[in-house]
């Protein structure tokens, strides 16, 4: 009798010690998982969890400490493109470096989804885009800009795009840009531009 209770009790402890040991094993490759995610895979993660047609919406705080209220509506390389929400009526497309974003605020349930695994399949040629891209985009549209840098609000078009800053012909908020309308032109480093709202 009592050889059994040992035997039985040595049982229930290899038992316990291989159910701690897959444990541990578990908890070791999501620690790895969580290492290798990116801001970028966790946004991407957060706006994919909409489903087609749904929206997000989510707070980014800058690195001004300025916090935007937005609804993601792409992710490149290196940014994010989404609708400033706010107390206009139409919202302002807008498009912010990832260098630019201190913290991303989140739901519970938006974090969790932010924790996803990606699958290779699920990358676009827009995951490929990066920041002077969409620059050059918006230089050849010749759309007005908003430009949030350190240095303050600057309202102009983009004439030129170079390797690492652009030209920007800053003139009035709701004027063409045309030479008469220009104030001066302005070159802007990328790493000073925190915000480009589409005006």
């Amino acid at each position: 009798m009592r050889w059994d209770d040992l035997f039985d009790d040595l049982e229930g402890q290899l038992e316990r010690e291989l159910h701690a040991e897959a444990a541990d094993l578990r908890l070791h490759e999501e620690r790895q998982r969580l290492d290798k995610l990116s801001l970028r895979t966790r946004l991407s993660n957060v706006v994919r969890s909409a489903g087609l047609g749904g929206t997000q919406q989510i707070r980014v705080v800058l690195v001004t400490g300025e916090a935007l209220a937005v609804s993601p509506t792409t992710l490149g390389r290196d940014w994010l493109a989404a609708d400033l929400l706010g107390a206009e009526n139409n919202p302002v497309e807008c498009v912010i470096p990832l260098s630019a974003v201190a913290g991303v605020l989140l739901s519970e349930e938006q974090s969790l989804a932010s924790l996803a695994i990606e699958s290779e399949s699920t990358s676009r040629q827009t995951d490929r885009v990066g920041f002077p891209f969409v620059l050059h985009s918006l230089c050849r549209r010749r759309r007005t800009v908003e430009l949030d840098t350190r240095g303050g609000v600057l309202v102009g078009t983009i004439d030129r795009v170079a390797r690492d800053h652009l030209d920007l012909a800053v003139h009035p908020l709701g004027t063409m840009r045309r030479t008469p309308e220009v104030l001066h032109y302005r070159l802007v480093p990328f790493w000073q531009i925190h915000v480009v709202r589409l005006r």
